[in-house]
């Protein structure tokens, strides 16, 4: 009998040792010499030269690059491209603010000079920690995943949102109200607004919004982000990762803290994101609380091209957590049902069609959408007396494991 329990412990002592050696080579923390020297490349080609450097109280460092030498004129498609300072034309929802709405700041005092604009400087931790997620299976959110029937699926991402479409339009809004959920290292929580469009095997979409991700971002603070996908959502970027997204504004920057946070049964803050066409270049607009932030140029969505247009919306949140985790909470952690001050919300989801009205979805054109409603619901808000219309809940505690 003793011979026997040693042969039991020695087999799981072995497996131990393995899955330890496997989990290692997974999520290494120390790159290799070539990969290291890669790295370094890779961070020469997307930190350009600073007019003027700020460093914050978390540790950021937010550099004041030349507006023509930014890191979007490296994409070969962006060589000769003439800068746009402001689109040619705006939607008509410009300087309609609803009253009453508390907006959440990104972080304060940051500005740069005129002729400059405000980039998050990307490190060499950056780099590996991105690396590492996408190792595991994360390299962005999709809000279209589902709707591609991507090959790549897996069921590590999890959604609840509303999806509008198929439809020609040029634009989406949404608030977003702001939220911080605890989730562990090598998870992601996301809320976004996103439009999406082109055949399956060329999907690209742009999604905007809050998101929380310690492993990237070296802590729980809630982040402004930005990503884009093409071929069928097949490939990505975040933020300022790769050339593309052209920044204007001197005053907001992809990866910036979001401040304050909503408090449950307390304070409820948002963010009023637009994604809007200018219907006269075609170009890809994000204003975030009514403000520019930049723009993805027309030449970089070939599969748009034909219809001059996006076909599909969304708005609502995804999660992200490795096979052997349990999965995060989304949004205030706490189901739709709990309501107003409680949970997570999409409120003002708002269309921009091709002649640059907005109007609100009718009744039965949005649907909701969950992948598991064990862990995470949503629902529409139906109250008259609301200050806005077509709402939603979504959300909740998480806790599923693949």
């Amino acid at each position: 009998m003793t011979s026997f329990n040693h042969f039991v412990l020695l087999i799981l002592l072995t497996v131990t040792l393995i899955l330890s050696a496997q989990a290692t080579k997974e999520r290494r923390p120390i790159p290799s010499k070539a990969e290291r020297k890669e790295m370094e490349r890779q961070l020469k080609a997307i930190n350009k030269p600073a007019i003027k450097s700020l460093k914050t109280e978390y540790g950021d460092i937010f550099d004041c690059i030349d507006i023509h030498k930014q890191r979007a004129f490296d994409h070969h498609l962006l060589k000769n491209h003439s800068i746009q300072l402001k689109p040619t034309s705006v939607p008509e929802w410009i300087n309609r603010n609803i009253s009453g709405r508390s907006f959440g700041l990104l972080q304060e005092g940051i500005s740069c000079p005129d002729g400059t604009v405000i980039v998050k400087r990307t490190t060499m931790q950056d780099l590996m920690h991105a690396q590492r997620l996408k190792s595991m299976g994360f390299d962005g959110p999709r809000p279209f995943l589902t709707e591609t029937n991507n090959t790549n699926f897996n069921r590590k991402f999890y959604v609840a949102k509303a999806n509008y479409g198929p439809d020609l339009f040029a634009g989406v809004r949404g608030n977003i109200n702001i939220w911080s959920p605890k989730i562990l290292q090598d998870q992601v929580s996301v809320a976004y607004i996103a439009v999406g469009g082109g055949a399956k095997e060329n999907f690209a979409s742009i999604s905007v919004g809050w998101k929380v991700n310690p492993s990237l971002y070296h802590g729980d603070h809630v982040r402004l982000y930005a990503s884009w996908t093409l071929h069928g959502s097949n490939t990505g970027c975040n933020d300022m990762s790769c050339p593309g997204f052209v920044q204007v504004s001197k005053t907001i920057a992809l990866g910036a803290i979001i401040q304050p946070i909503s408090i449950y049964k307390g304070p409820q803050y948002e963010l009023r994101l637009t994604l809007y066409q200018n219907q006269i270049k075609g170009d890809w607009w994000f204003a975030c609380n009514d403000e520019d932030v930049g723009y993805w140029p027309a030449s970089l969505f070939k599969s748009w091209r034909e219809s001059n247009a996006a076909s599909y919306a969304s708005w609502g949140g995804q999660v992200y957590s490795p096979v052997t985790e349990k999965s995060p909470p989304m949004g205030s952690g706490h189901w739709p049902s709990e309501g107003f001050h409680k949970s997570a919300y999409v409120s003002n989801l708002q269309i921009i069609n091709v002649n640059g009205r907005v109007f609100n979805p009718q009744t039965g054109t949005v649907k909701l959408h969950e992948t598991m409603r064990s862990c995470y619901k949503a629902r529409f808000v139906h109250d008259a007396k609301k200050p806005w219309l077509k709402s939603f809940y979504y959300g909740g505690p998480g806790g599923c494991i693949v």
